[in-house]
């Protein structure tokens, strides 16, 4: 057996095709993520993941859309997401693939 502590990863993210990693594969990535009430986070896409995401804690919007604890919501490929969140929230993230990058602000003209 082994035992990794998350707070040893970067940001929450423990399986994917990065370093640390419990697991290290690029077909997905796996991460606890926290975000702080009112936290500033930007509007963004991927342009190649699909991002699975399940509110463990909290409640939240993207697109002006409310997220409550326990909803799972997907964001698609090219979809822009624009987060707020209301309270302190606690997320389980999975996107496929894992691929470094590909991540892109959203910037409204």
């Amino acid at each position: 057996m082994k035992i990794y502590k998350l707070n040893e990863m970067k940001r929450g993210w423990f399986i994917g095709d990065f370093y640390p990693s419990v697991l290290r594969t690029k077909e997905f990535e796996v991460a606890v993520l926290t975000h702080k009430k009112n936290e500033n986070w930007p509007t963004h896409y991927h342009k190649l993941a699909t991002e699975i995401n399940l509110l463990l804690k909290g409640k939240m919007s993207i697109n002006e859309i409310n997220i409550n604890q326990g909803d799972i919501f997907v964001i698609e490929p090219n979809e822009v997401s624009s987060p707020f969140f209301h309270e302190d929230c606690e997320i389980l993230c999975i996107k496929t693939p894992s691929v470094i990058g590909d991540k892109y602000e959203f910037i409204r003209e």
